[in-house]
């Protein structure tokens, strides 16, 4: 597993629940080190071991879990770059909806040797969408769907979306995007502001 996803998990862990929150779970995870370095390859085991370790020692649900992390992905402050390469996606949440199947080629532009789920979006009318996520790890799909939930708030798009469990091999999440304007979004410029 690429050490920028485990070091996602790291962050988001130490930035939502304090220093001392991912201090035990590198304990109850067992790791022999306090921190992953984000260029760095681990085994996959290590990220199972650390997301099982986290469920146990802040006693939440696993897909709720991975659904925070999704969420903390976009709207965290120290990610911007992140949400900014998913606001190239499109002016609208539906154009954002369209890119996602180009959304790990455009992580390997940056980082050649990062493994994203591969994403595969079929739309099915009327606002609505099926979207299969290979299993990079068991519940990427909910990871997903933080990520999905986010960036909606970030466009002011009404979004309602189930996890849909797993079929031939690939997590499905339903997307109902109900209102495109629902509400004002965050403010995104192209370009980058100095200073």
């Amino acid at each position: 597993m690429h050490g920028l996803i485990n070091r996602s998990i790291q962050c988001f862990l130490r930035d939502t629940y304090g220093a001392s929150t991912w201090a035990a779970v590198v304990v109850e995870a067992r790791l022999g080190f306090d921190s992953f370095e984000a260029m760095l390859t681990y085994d996959p085991v290590l990220t199972e071991q650390v997301i099982r370790a986290a469920t146990r020692v802040l006693r939440r649900p696993r897909e709720v879990l991975l659904e925070d992390l999704g969420t903390y992905l976009v709207s965290h402050r120290n990610l911007e770059s992140l949400r900014r390469l998913l606001r190239f996606g499109g002016v609208t949440y539906l154009d954002f909806l369209n890119s996602l199947e180009d959304l790990p080629e455009r992580g390997r532009l940056a980082l050649p040797d990062l493994d994203l789920p591969v994403l595969h979006l079929t739309d099915l009318g009327e606002g609505r969408f099926r979207l299969c996520c290979s299993v990079l790890l068991p519940g990427v799909g909910h990871v997903v769907m933080g990520l999905l939930r986010a960036m909606a708030d970030d466009y002011g798009a009404l979004v309602l979306l189930d996890h849909d469990g797993i079929v031939a091999g690939a997590e499905v999440i339903t997307i109902h995007l109900a209102e495109q304007s629902y509400a004002e979004g965050r403010r995104f410029d192209l370009a980058v502001q100095a200073g």
